[in-house]
């Protein structure tokens, strides 16, 4: 008896003592990098993309748009609600989608409404942005938008190759954010456009825990990219916003890129 309730509390201590699996805001459509116009479907969803895993909630967001050559078009308008089911659970998502026309760069931006982590009785809100590209013509895809928070990429969000590094640099109103955690995510099932759920059960775990990479003295952060696919960044706690609701506020900059085969 005495032995098994011993190995039982080790269970136990064994659980509790696994980390969580980060929350990660999507901001996805699969394909990247366009040689033709027309509209293309997007997803945002609250996930946990790296183990397949807890999908949250989503409110209402309070903004979503995208910016081509200075140009900010409103996206709000094309949002539609749904639900996506992930493995365990589902929850409420959205369906958006943008006319791309021209040649260049469409950067996507999206400010969610703060999710309550009633677990640890803190809300999280994830400032998100992605990129599209059309014709292989680059433009804008280092430029910030302005953002409370945001992350600024040094390398071509949509041209990285497995094999490489990705840098970037984590702003907070405008201004470099030195000695950042970095949490990094690989989407280890990306989502189904028409099914609303996981196009796989594959899911990832890292020895040791969620990859995590730290800002230097200006704010930036290098990665090496050892698998081709969606990866995300979020910078934790990086937005100047700590409180909502009286209650704890994570405002994190979250960024996603596209790596692609050497060939590809």
């Amino acid at each position: 008896m005495k032995k098994a309730l011993f190995l039982s509390f080790l269970a136990l201590s064994a659980s509790i003592a696994l980390p969580a699996q980060a929350h990660f805001q999507l901001l996805y459509t699969p394909n990247v990098n366009l040689q033709k116009a027309g509209d293309v479907p997007l997803k945002l969803v609250f996930w946990h993309p790296m183990g397949n895993g807890h999908v949250m909630d989503m409110g209402q967001p309070v903004e979503f748009f995208s910016v081509f050559k200075g140009k900010k078009t409103d996206l709000l308008p094309s949002l539609k609600s749904t639900t996506f089911k992930g493995r365990h659970n589902e929850a409420a998502a959205y369906d958006a989608n943008i006319k791309i026309k021209r040649n260049g760069d469409y950067i996507l931006a999206l400010v969610p409404s703060p999710y309550l982590e009633k677990s640890e009785d803190i809300y999280i809100q994830q400032i998100t942005k992605s990129y599209i590209n059309k014709g292989e013509i680059p433009t804008s895809w280092n430029e910030p938008l302005g953002l409370k928070t945001e992350i600024v990429p040094l390398n071509k969000p949509y041209g990285s190759v497995a094999g490489s590094t990705f840098s970037g640099v984590v702003l907070r109103n405008g201004q470099p954010v030195p000695n950042l955690e970095i949490e990094v995510e690989y989407m280890s099932a990306e989502p189904d456009m028409d099914k609303n759920s996981p196009n796989t059960d594959t899911a990832f775990a890292i020895p040791g825990g969620a990859l995590n990479v730290i800002t230097d003295s200006a704010g930036k952060f290098t990665f090496g990219i050892p698998k081709a696919g969606f990866w995300g960044f979020a910078a934790l706690g990086s937005g100047p916003d700590n409180t909502y609701n009286g209650k704890e506020l994570s405002q994190d900059a979250v960024l996603w890129i596209k790596a692609h085969e050497m060939g590809e």
